[in-house]
């Protein structure tokens, strides 16, 4: 996938490639920075409907978490007592979740907790869940904007075929707001954002042979006002050429690779698109500014 992106006549990687332990370490380091609003804001929000969430779903619950490569998040969920028997974490990075078992089992000893080592974006299977425990899958941080709207559809209705038909669904989603607020949070002054952006070359050096300089890159976020969405880049500083999976892949100055989107959508737009899904919208919150919501979906 990723070779292919880069012979495209717009090139391409997939955003995918951004975690490994480096890219998992960098990208921490990012939710804590001043520019980027998103996780304070989040876990605020989170820390305010936890109890809420909880009480709807019910006592001895499972909970599923897509992209879980900590457990900070599903924690103000977990905070409620007897709210939640099992946890189900989700993520393509295994160091992570090994490490996130071995805290959680001090943390959190009553909970069974079941890693699952997987790309969400492909079709999946849970462990074996207990009979009759509700279900509730959780998405929070801003992921579901790192999706275009139609591959957004797609993952909910593979969730739902996932977790079942009586399962409901928290999302968490980065909402549309002005692009001088925006962009900072993707382009910061400390060139945080700029290391996790070019760890992908460093990472595919490493993995695929691949031979090129990242320095000879530089990050670029955008605002795609068309689209609504955030678009990272990184820009080729010169005329050079990188050798990849036995292809010579050129670049001229100024040409740039397109790593990532971020979508922000309004509530109704994202609404439709969870609707187009299958799922139905229950309940809904924001923060006070309307900066980031977390949806609860249902099923009829």
């Amino acid at each position: 996938m990723a070779l292919e992106g880069l012979l495209a006549p717009r090139k391409t990687l997939p955003p995918s490639l951004f975690y490994d332990e480096e890219g998992c370490r960098l990208f921490y380091r990012i939710t804590e920075l001043p520019e980027y609003y998103l996780t304070r804001t989040e876990r605020v929000l989170l820390a305010d409907i936890g109890p809420t969430v909880a009480a709807e779903v019910g006592p001895g619950a499972v909970l599923v978490e897509y992209g879980a490569s900590h457990e900070e998040k599903a924690g103000f969920l977990l905070a409620s007592p007897g709210a939640f028997q099992n946890y189900i974490p989700i993520d393509v990075a295994a160091p992570e979740l090994v490490r996130l078992q071995d805290r959680m089992a001090r943390s959190h000893p009553a909970v069974v907790i079941q890693p699952v080592v997987a790309n969400f974006m492909r079709p999946m299977a849970l462990p074996e869940l207990p009979n009759g425990a509700a279900v509730l899958g959780f998405f929070p941080g801003s992921t579901i904007g790192n999706l275009d709207p139609d591959a957004a559809r797609d993952f909910l209705i593979r969730a739902r075929v996932t977790l079942g038909s009586e399962a409901r669904f928290l999302l968490g989603a980065d909402l549309w707001k002005a692009p001088e607020v925006l962009i900072p949070a993707y382009d910061d002054a400390a060139g945080v954002t700029a290391a996790f952006n070019r760890n992908l070359l460093v990472r595919l050096n490493r993995e695929a042979g691949a031979d090129f300089d990242p320095m000879a890159f530089r990050h670029e976020a955008t605002w795609n006002d068309a689209e609504s969405r955030i678009e990272m880049h990184l820009v080729s500083l010169r005329n050079q050429t990188v050798r990849f999976g036995g292809a010579t892949i050129g670049f001229t100055e100024g040409e740039s690779i397109h790593t990532e989107n971020s979508y922000k959508h309004t509530p109704e737009r994202l609404l439709s698109i969870a609707r187009a899904a299958g799922w139905v919208p229950r309940r809904q919150w924001t923060d006070p500014a309307g900066r980031f919501g977390h949806f609860l979906l249902g099923q009829d």
